[in-house]
């Protein structure tokens, strides 16, 4: 059992240093949105077929979370119950919380919209909308790396956070309880009229399976 376990700590530790290590090397790859200056808007269906525009949300605050059920590091989050959880406490206070899939239509872990949005209420996640990125257009104008990656946009439309859900990258769920959550943290500063403390973080997860 011993043996087993220290086997699975390896697994995970090397799984998180290649996707970290992809996170670093991945920027130039695409142009990506800059905490302090304006969040891209963008204009992208739903999980429903519903027209979605960021512009839509100004004068709120808005999370953007990037997301592929087949990623061990969104299992990690959704599995413990951390990012409904987190789901839930912002939309509590106000916040709008879109999800974005910007996995293309090819990937083997594409989950067509109705498959995704059965995944998200079995998780019992609590998104305002679930939208449908696969030609990547809006992950790319984001320079979203990773599942997740996390941003906030402040209710003037304005890129107050980017980075990673929380301190510690790794899957293992039990690493939760002791990582700072820097969504909510960053939320909670916003909501208060401070400035985000830690507004740029590195991100951690699988890499998005983009469309070429």
């Amino acid at each position: 059992m011993l043996r087993r376990s220290a086997l699975q700590s390896a697994l995970h530790i090397a799984l998180a240093v290649t996707t970290l290590a992809f996170a670093a090397a991945s920027p130039a790859a695409f142009a990506s949105a800059t905490v302090g200056q304006p969040a891209p808007d963008f204009t992208v269906k739903d999980a429903t077929g519903k027209t979605v525009k960021l512009s839509d949300f100004k004068g709120k605050h808005v999370v953007l979370e990037w997301t592929n059920p087949g990623c061990p590091f969104v299992q990690k989050h959704y599995n413990s119950g951390n990012m409904p959880a987190t789901q839930k406490e912002a939309m509590a206070k106000g916040v709008v919380w879109l999800s974005v899939n910007s996995t293309e239509k090819a990937a083997g872990d594409y989950l067509e919209p109705a498959k995704l949005t059965a995944w998200a209420k079995d998780k019992q996640s609590v998104q305002t909308a679930m939208l449908m990125d696969e030609e990547g257009t809006v992950g790319k104008a984001y320079g979203a790396r990773t599942t997740p990656h996390m941003y906030i946009v402040n209710p003037q439309g304005v890129l107050v956070y980017a980075g990673g859900i929380d301190s510690i990258a790794s899957a293992r769920a039990d690493d939760i309880k002791t990582a700072t959550n820097y969504v909510r943290q960053g939320l909670d500063e916003t909501l208060a009229g401070k400035p985000v403390s830690q507004a740029n973080t590195r991100p951690y997860g699988c890499s998005i399976k983009y469309k070429s």
